[in-house]
């Protein structure tokens, strides 16, 4: 549980075994998951998607939804024909459903922008840069991805990295809210807002955002919180008790399942007041003559310049709406089940060094699992893992460098790389990560697992069949094996398919 336990807006339908059937109904309705390739071997499966945490596959369902939405598609900001009147109507129930999926009251916006999280962060930065212009620090974490991290060095100014605490088993936990209480304190005068993220992309740990906000408040400081990685997962709440609401929550559709969607916000509409938006055209203004314009205040209309992604919006706000009716207290108890049952089995793998708590009793994490093999690199393990096996991981450093460095010991006592931190085409330091979805099952875990166990048994056998791409990356690549994408899907291949068969 990320903080305070949220009553959700968004009421559950049905019964608890009633949520529980369809949640279980739910796992087969996604894209791709029947998706075929042929291995290194010539043999063909269907993969095993262990990738969700860059991004979700897509619930079919919301697509024949907007399918059926778009029939009446026109723009909006006009409601006197009958489908510029739906859709209207449509978008703005959109922005009240993210509203409602994160318990937010009447003095929250929710604001579409961008294809995710990056385009949030980046926006709420120069927003509360220009609120505050004496504040020109930021507090954030060691834990934090790129995007919750590069755009306040840019707009706001100074970034003060707090460190991680040690959970029961030694290894990387969450926030250390000793040390964020003393960076706050040391800090308050210039103090913007704090930025954390609510569960690492790294290790899946969690935060306790509502107390970082509370301590926030205390200095005078504002909340930002980075939902990237936690939305699809748990239950979340920009409220909180006494003096603990988030004020601005930022989430990614193609995290949640609706990849094409917009990116969202979520944030106090009183930052807004009295500062020109960020970006300015259609849509945005009450009024323009050739000398002068006023721009509306109206939210979120004046966050929202030009046409907006309309189809990403609905997908984005139905599949919202749907894990709301199934309840994300079952999606996140699900979930833990899976998580704890992945740990176990690959923490009885010899060889395989798992970062962060293993135990989930002592150290709250959503289903994401970073790990090494002692005798092979990451690219080459995930690669093997791929080609061999259909299993699709990540690698590398996950857009979160510092993090990762720090987690393989590969940092000095500032936090900046150590010299053998360097990236070599052989040996760049990095991970292999598993993050999971509604889609995945014990049998996915069970097959990740089991072609772990036979990559670490026969390391010699799989490095004998890779070599290193000479481009800085760590990732390894088949020396007689190649796959080619345009065999698998090509976009001019379909259209000719279709002009012939018109």
């Amino acid at each position: 549980m990320i903080g305070t336990a949220p009553a959700p807006q968004i009421e559950p339908l049905g019964s608890q075994a009633e949520r529980e059937e369809r949640l279980e109904a739910l796992r087969t309705a996604f894209t791709g998951l029947d998706t075929e390739y042929t291995l290194a071997d010539g043999s063909t499966v269907s993969r095993t998607y262990l990738d969700s945490a860059a991004s979700n596959l897509r619930l079919t369902v919301a697509d024949d939804i907007v399918r059926r939405a778009l029939r009446h598609y026109a723009n909006t900001h006009s409601e006197l024909h009958f489908g510029a009147h739906v859709t209207t109507h449509l978008y703005h129930r959109a922005h009240q459903i993210v509203n409602d999926f994160v318990d937010a009251s009447d003095a929250y916006t929710s604001v579409f922008l961008g294809s995710g999280v990056t385009g949030g962060l980046n926006r709420m930065a120069q927003v509360l840069a220009e609120r505050r212009p004496e504040r020109d620090l930021v507090i954030t974490t060691l834990m934090e991805h790129h995007a919750n991290d590069l755009p306040h060095r840019k707009h706001v100014g100074e970034v003060v990295h707090v460190p991680l605490e040690k959970d029961p088993d030694g290894d990387a936990g969450r926030v250390d809210m000793t040390a964020l209480r003393a960076a706050i304190q040391e800090h308050a005068d210039r103090l913007n807002y704090v930025a954390v993220t609510a569960a690492s992309n790294v290790t899946g740990v969690i935060n306790p955002v509502h107390e970082v906000a509370r301590l926030a408040h205390e200095a005078g400081a504002l909340c930002v919180v980075d939902a990237a990685q936690s939305a699809a997962h748990l239950p979340l709440s920009v409220q909180g008790g006494d003096d603990e609401a988030i004020d601005v929550l930022c989430m990614s559709g193609h995290k949640i399942y609706a990849p094409g969607s917009p990116g969202v916000v979520v944030a106090r509409k009183d930052l807004f007041e009295g500062l020109e938006p960020q970006a300015v055209g259609g849509g945005i203004v009450d009024r323009v003559e050739t000398d002068r314009y006023e721009i509306t205040d109206a939210l979120p209309e004046r966050e929202e310049a030009g046409t907006p992604n309309l189809p990403g919006a609905f997908r984005l706000a139905t599949t919202l709406y749907l894990l709301g009716r199934i309840g994300m207290d079952l999606v996140e108890d699900d979930e833990r089940e899976l998580t704890q049952y992945a740990l176990e089995r690959f923490e009885a793998i010899d060889g395989l060094k798992i970062y962060g708590s293993h135990r989930l009793e002592v150290a709250d994490r959503i289903g994401v699992i970073t790990f090494n093999l002692d005798a092979l690199p990451h690219g080459l393990v995930t690669a093997a893992l791929n080609d061999y096996f259909g299993v699709a991981v990540r690698n590398e450093c996950f857009c979160a460098q510092p993090f990762v460095r720090k987690l393989l010991g590969r940092t000095s006592t500032n936090g900046d790389a150590t010299s053998d931190a360097a990236c070599s085409p052989e040996a760049q330091p990095g991970m292999v990560r598993v993050s999971f979805g509604l889609y995945n099952t014990k049998a996915d875990v069970d097959t990740a697992a089991d072609a772990l166990a036979d990559i670490a048994a026969r390391p010699d056998w799989y490095r004998s069949r890779y070599r290193p791409l000479r481009d800085g990356s760590g990732d390894w690549v088949h020396r007689n094996f190649d796959f080619e994408p345009a065999r698998a899907f090509s976009l001019e291949k379909e259209v000719d398919a279709w002009l012939q068969s018109a």
